[in-house]
C-alpha cells in the first residue's frame, strides 16, 4: 500500500474520530469534569504533560510499578482493595499530590491504571481504528509481512497523545513479561487482562 492510500486511510479514520468524539461527550460534561483526571479524553490530560507526552499519573503509576511490581506474582491479574482504588482515584480527580510509595499497594495502584484506561471516553484503540486491526488479521492471516505493514499503518492513524500512551504502556508491558518467570504474567497474560481496557 502507498503512501496515498496510507493517507487516505488516516484522512477517513480522523473524520470518523470526530465525529465520534464530538457526539460522546456534551460540553456540560466537559466542563463538570474540567479538574479531574478520570474519565476525561487523553488530549485534555496531555496538555499538562511534561515528558514524552503522557498524563503525569499514568508516568507516576507505572514508574511506581516498575519499582515495586515487577516481581509480583499475578500482577494486574489480582485485584487491590477498592477502598485504596477509591480514595486514590479520588485524590487523583481533585488535583492532590498522591504517594504511591506511603498510600498505594502494587495491587491497588495495577488495578487503578487499568480503572484509567477503561474510564477514558474514547478508549487507547478507538472503535474506528479497532475494526480496522481485526478485519487486517482476518485478511492477512497467511502473508505476516502484509499484515504487520497494515498494522503499522493503522497504528499511524491513532491520534497523537493515543499513540505516545501505547508506545509507553508497551514498553512497560514488554518489561513486566521479562519477569514472567517470576510473576507469571506472560505477553499473552498481559494482553488477556490489558484487552478490555484499551478496546471498547
Amino acid at each position: 500500500m502507498g503512501a496515498g492510500a496510507s493517507l487516505s486511510i488516516c484522512q477517513s479514520f480522523s473524520s470518523i474520530q470526530v465525529r465520534h468524539t464530538t457526539n460522546k461527550v456534551s460540553p456540560e460534561l466537559q466542563f463538570s469534569r474540567e479538574k479531574s483526571t478520570f474519565g476525561v479524553p487523553l488530549e485534555s490530560l496531555v496538555e499538562d504533560a511534561k515528558q514524552c507526552g503522557v498524563p503525569s499519573l499514568v508516568i507516576q503509576m507505572v514508574e511506581y510499578l516498575e519499582v515495586f511490581g515487577l516481581e509480583r506474582v499475578g500482577i494486574f491479574r489480582v485485584g487491590g482493595s477498592a477502598n485504596k482504588i477509591k480514595e486514590l482515584r479520588q485524590k487523583y480527580n481533585q488535583g492532590e499530590k498522591v504517594d504511591l510509595i506511603n498510600d498505594g499497594d502494587v495491587d491497588s495502584v495495577a488495578s487503578l491504571l487499568k480503572l484509567f484506561l477503561k474510564e477514558l471516553p474514547v478508549a487507547v484503540f478507538p472503535d474506528n481504528i479497532s475494526s480496522g486491526l481485526l478485519k487486517t488479521f482476518q485478511e492477512h492471516k497467511i502473508n505476516t509481512t502484509e499484515c504487520i505493514e497494515n498494522l503499522r499503518q493503522l497504528l499511524s492513524c491513532l491520534p497523537k497523545a493515543h499513540q505516545n500512551l501505547l508506545q509507553f504502556l508497551s514498553a512497560f508491558l514488554l518489561k513486566v513479561a521479562t519477569y514472567s518467570a517470576v510473576n507469571f504474567m506472560t505477553l499473552e497474560n498481559l494482553a488477556i487482562v490489558f484487552g478490555p481496557a484499551l478496546f471498547k
